[in-house]
């Protein structure tokens, strides 16, 4: 597997997931990250969108995936992303990064988060 890697970092949804009623009442933002690591030999070649992952689409699947919910786990919601990006895209390996800022746990935490790697092949 090469070292290639397209990042996405940051990209904010709201969704009404987690584990209390409240919080699906009434919803946050949630941050995700994705990194796939895919040749991207053939595009740094010929600066050609077909030939590299469109980081845009990649933006799509976050968001269809978000709509799809509400999900009680941030696991489930970072596999959903890692399925359909592995199955949507000609990548080899794919990490996923769910956050909830501010999770409602009694505390202070900036951050809850879940981080999710997948590769091409696995069972």
């Amino acid at each position: 597997m090469g070292a290639d890697k397209v990042c996405l970092r940051g990209i904010t949804v709201y969704g009404s997931h987690g584990v209390s009623a409240a919080e699906r009442e009434v919803g946050r933002p949630f941050e995700v990250d994705v990194e796939v690591r895919a040749d991207l030999s053939a595009a740094a070649d010929t600066d050609d969108l077909g030939a590299t992952v469109d980081y845009a689409a990649i933006c799509e699947v976050v968001k269809r995936a978000n709509e799809a919910g509400p999900y009680m786990l941030l696991e489930a919601f970072a596999g959903r992303i890692a399925k359909e990006v592995l199955e949507g895209f000609p990548v080899d390996e794919v990490t996923v990064r769910v956050r909830k800022p501010y999770p409602p746990v009694g505390v202070i935490v900036g951050a809850a988060e879940v981080e999710m790697t997948r590769s091409r092949g696995e069972d």
